[in-house]
């Protein structure tokens, strides 16, 4: 991306759209915003999401801690698309995560995405595909509507290629190195 501030107001010279519009859902004042295919969504998560996030961070923060990384919900840039995505919870290595904007997937150790009612099929097709393509090892989704849980990983061009579930809340699900452990899905 290249934007060229010429101004103390924060102004710029966009080369081309997807520059423009990544810079500009950066800079919106208040709400946090996500581009998928285009259209730029606010993000307002519930409280059953945000209790689904608590639960897995803190199973796997002992290992995050470890492994010298960070969990957070921080800004995963596709470049080349018209997509900037805000996934809700992704683990990074905190050396990454310093000073940085927003990372691409392959710089993630895992994404996680948890459905709400406007989102599901954002999270269960889109975001999918686009963090295979975009090479995120692991990507957990949390499927509130359906109930289940499934991880993905093996990312390649044509998606992922190992696929574990869907599996109905209450099923642990095996995270593979380098968290190894299981994670429990009961009260997701």
């Amino acid at each position: 991306m290249s934007a060229q501030p010429h101004s103390d107001t924060a102004s710029y010279v966009a080369d081309d759209p997807e520059t423009a519009l990544k810079y500009a859902i950066q800079h919106v004042r208040g709400d946090r915003v996500q581009i998928v295919e285009g259209v730029i969504e606010p993000l307002v998560p519930s409280w059953d999401q945000e209790k689904a996030v608590d639960k897995i961070r803190r199973q796997i923060g002992p290992v995050v801690d470890e492994l010298g990384c960070l969990s957070g919900s921080g800004d995963l840039d596709l470049p080349g698309t018209t997509n900037w995505f805000v996934p809700d919870l992704a683990v990074v290595p905190r050396d990454l995560a310093k000073g940085a904007g927003a990372l691409l997937p392959d710089q993630t150790l895992l994404v996680v995405e948890v459905t709400s009612d406007s989102n599901g099929d954002t999270d269960r097709i889109v975001k999918r595909r686009r963090y295979a393509e975009y090479r995120a090892p692991l990507y957990l989704l949390v499927d509130r509507q359906e109930r289940t849980s499934t991880l993905y990983s093996e990312p390649g061009d044509l998606g992922y290629t190992e696929v574990h579930g869907p599996h109905p809340f209450g099923t642990p699900i095996r995270l593979p190195e380098p968290f190894d452990l299981e994670l429990d899905t009961s009260e997701f």
